[in-house]
């Protein structure tokens, strides 16, 4: 299924994605406060990221509780492979972010320790009533990247929050289509979503290098093959 991105071949538009990805991470902007952290635009290449934000995926009903989003896991998205198998825009992203190239350019540009771990790709969709609590991924995440699939003007204020700890809030990166906040997880990467008001569907595409303790193997893109650079 083609959903807005130009009409190239699976290789051609994964080749593409895999040098966007390049020219991002090499021109990411990297800031220190309150952790190493980095902000990077033009993600993807033209129509990827409306490809991807267009999914016809049902957002969770959140019935009211939130704050974690493992209380919903029955109705989560991944680029596994029943999905890349659906979806060609899924099986390029996925390819991309498997190749040695892409994962050594965001090697490179951010120090994470990326060989042999395993992609994991996940579409969110957060609706109003929607929160996050602070928390690190530190453990079986090598690697954190929260793309943003921004639609609608009202939607500028959704980014990410940072803490120097829970409780103690720094920042908000700002919501861009097509750009992405990204840190390597340590036992200070606190972040999340402060409850506010959601116009639409808050969309992001959230991506994860893993170390093979990844308990649930089916939501990752390639279960049997590592990353290798």
């Amino acid at each position: 299924m083609r959903t807005g991105f130009p009409l190239l071949t699976r290789p051609e538009l994964t080749a593409d994605i895999v040098a966007s990805l390049r020219a991002a991470f090499a021109a990411a902007h990297r800031d220190d406060l309150p952790y190493r952290h980095w902000y990077v635009r033009n993600t993807f290449p033209q129509g990827v990221s409306a490809a991807v934000r267009n999914l016809p995926f049902a957002p969770p009903d959140l019935g009211g509780v939130s704050g974690k989003r493992e209380l919903h896991n029955d109705q989560r998205h991944y680029f596994d492979a029943e999905n890349q198998a659906r979806f060609e825009v899924c099986a390029a992203v996925a390819q991309a972010f498997q190749s040695a190239d892409a994962a050594s350019a965001i090697a490179r540009t951010t120090g994470a320790d990326l060989d042999g771990t395993f992609v994991r790709l996940e579409f969110a969709q957060d609706t109003n009533g929607f929160w996050l609590e602070p928390h690190t991924d530190l453990g079986v995440k090598r690697f954190t990247m929260l793309i943003y699939l921004a639609d609608d003007e009202g939607q500028a204020d959704l980014g990410t929050d940072m803490y120097r700890a829970p409780g103690e809030w720094v920042k908000r990166t700002p919501f861009d289509d097509n750009a992405a906040l990204v840190f390597v997880p340590g036992d200070a990467t606190w972040h999340g979503v402060e409850p506010r008001p959601i116009v639409g569907v808050r969309r992001t595409l959230i991506m994860n290098y893993v170390t093979d303790g990844w308990r649930d193997r089916s939501q990752l893109s390639y279960p049997e093959a590592p990353v290798r650079i």
